[in-house]
């Protein structure tokens, strides 16, 4: 069984819209793009390295798709386009686009059921970044098997989340985690279940 790994930057709202830069993500009026930029760190880059150092495939919605084929193709090895350039593009669209990017095939038909066969298929990792979309369906279909977020010190009050409202309750589990110089928590978290309340009366 494949794993299935959501990678998302954040911000400590909850806000996961637009991270890289102005332009990348406007819908609703969104003016804060490019948010996480000032507060990258070599514990950051670190973060990331490690996550792409290995083999992975990509599971993507078509918005984030069209982001990264229309950079990551024409981007330098030593930006770290190698590894985005050589996984396998598994794309989530509602419609037929065409996809250019090399490696690049549409999930036909339902996508909670493509993403679950591809699962059981051989390969690497699958990996989602951005995607916010898909993410809902994924989580809705439980087929996350870890959280890899980066959480920045910033509050925009505004935005697409990732835990947006109708988000299934669930427990998450902390397996690896840390903070970079500039205040980023980088965190691991695996799926723990229902939610377990309790009282401390």
């Amino acid at each position: 069984m494949r794993k299935l790994v959501v990678s998302t930057f954040l911000t400590l709202d909850g806000v996961m819209q637009a991270p890289g830069g102005p332009g990348e993500d406007d819908d609703n009026g969104f003016t804060h793009g490019g948010w996480m930029v000032n507060y990258w760190d070599d514990q950051v880059g670190a973060a990331m390295e490690d996550l792409m150092g290995k083999p992975f495939d990509l599971v993507l919605g078509r918005r984030t798709y069209d982001i990264f084929a229309a950079y990551w193709p024409h981007a330098a090895e030593e930006e770290g386009a190698g590894p985005l350039n050589r996984a396998t593009k598994y794309v989530a669209s509602r419609g037929r686009p065409t996809l250019s990017w090399d490696r690049s095939e549409l999930i036909e038909g339902d996508v909670a059921e493509g993403v679950a066969a591809l699962k059981k298929a051989d390969g690497p990792e699958l990996q989602v970044h951005g995607s916010g979309n898909l993410i809902q369906t994924l989580l809705r279909h439980d087929l996350v098997d870890e959280f890899r977020l980066l959480v920045f010190p910033v509050v925009l009050g505004s935005g697409k989340r990732l835990f947006a409202d109708g988000t299934v309750p669930a427990g998450l589990r902390l397996v690896r985690g840390s903070v970079s110089p500039n205040g980023v928590i980088i965190g691991s978290y695996e799926p723990a279940g229902e939610v377990v309340t309790g009282s401390f009366g």
